[in-house]
């Protein structure tokens, strides 16, 4: 693990060095506290600090208030190393944000052993910060397929709208619906229905820009979000997601299956300004569309003359 060392004494901090690196830990060194500020408030900090109380410049206490200044999901433990030995002193020390003081003169056990329970309260946090995004990512995401969920993807829809109305932008919105699925789950089985659900999604996935979503609506329907893209756009790019799925069949453990999907494509613009709700539902009309029109299509939603 990494360790920051501040102190200014040279001699007192090549014995710290030495004897860090003797216990295997990745040491970093600032002879003064301005240093050691920068360091802690890098990109990429040491999880562990051992700072000295009195420095030139900026004071261990003072290093300890402005790290604990900026709230980060990365913590990083601090142990003011001090010769104060006033209550009052070491009050103030704790207050200022450190987890831990040893003073000096200090025995090489108690460091050791003090350090390894700041290792054990930075292992707990990153258990718990796995935890949370786990937590997370499966209230956001289909844990078949992995793409967005259906509340998600919504909530995307409806955030992505309202985003382009304030820069006057367009939304385009596909339906994709997986052709026959029925009969593949009957055919073939549930699993390898699976397989092949899991398989378009990464097609689909593979064609996407990093600032569009896509989402599993329900069943075998997908639904993809274009930010910034009017009808016409939506559409290219839906005829180029079915060109991508159909163009190879599936491998699966049951086989090579033949894949194709059918899509319904809508938008939100300037002389359309639909809410989530509806250009879902018009999408949705397109899809139903391509379906009765044969399948493994593409067909655009025609807003009607009324603009209803």
């Amino acid at each position: 693990m990494r360790i920051l060392i501040a102190e200014d004494e040279p001699s007192f901090r090549r014995l710290l060095e030495d004897i860090l690196v003797k216990w295997g830990y990745d040491v970093e060194v600032a002879e003064d506290g301005a240093a050691a500020l920068q360091i802690l408030q890098s990109e990429d900090p040491p999880r562990l600090a051992l700072l000295d109380w009195i420095m030139p410049g900026m004071e261990g206490v003072e290093v300890c208030r402005k790290v604990r200044e900026k709230t980060t999901d990365s913590y990083t433990y601090i142990i003011l190393l001090t010769s104060q030995q006033g209550d009052e002193d070491l009050v103030i020390g704790m207050e200022a944000g450190a987890d831990d003081y040893i003073t000096k003169p200090f025995k090489h056990n108690e460091l050791r052993l003090r350090l390894r329970a700041g290792r054990r309260i930075i292992e707990l946090q990153n258990e718990l910060l796995a935890a949370r995004d786990t937590f997370r990512t499966k209230a956001s995401h289909d844990s078949l397929s992995g793409l967005w969920n259906h509340e998600e993807i919504l909530r995307l829809l409806s955030q992505e709208l309202s985003r382009a109305e304030r820069e006057e932008k367009c939304v385009g919105v596909i339906m994709a619906d997986i052709d026959f699925f029925k009969k593949i789950n009957d055919t073939y089985g549930h699993l390898t229905g699976d397989v092949v659900l899991q398989s378009t999604a990464n097609k689909m996935c593979s064609l996407m820009r990093s600032y569009d979503f896509v989402g599993r609506y329900g069943g075998e329907e997908f639904l993809i979000i274009l930010t910034e893209c009017c009808l016409e756009c939506a559409a290219s790019f839906a005829e180029r997601l079915r060109l991508c799925v159909g163009s190879a069949a599936f491998d699966t453990p049951e086989g090579i299956i033949p894949v194709t999907i059918s899509l319904g494509v809508a938008a939100s613009g300037t002389d359309w300004k639909a809410g989530a709700e509806a250009l879902v539902k018009a999408a949705d009309a397109a899809l139903y569309r391509a379906k009765e029109n044969g399948r493994n299509r593409v067909e655009l939603y025609v807003q009607p003359a009324n603009g209803g």
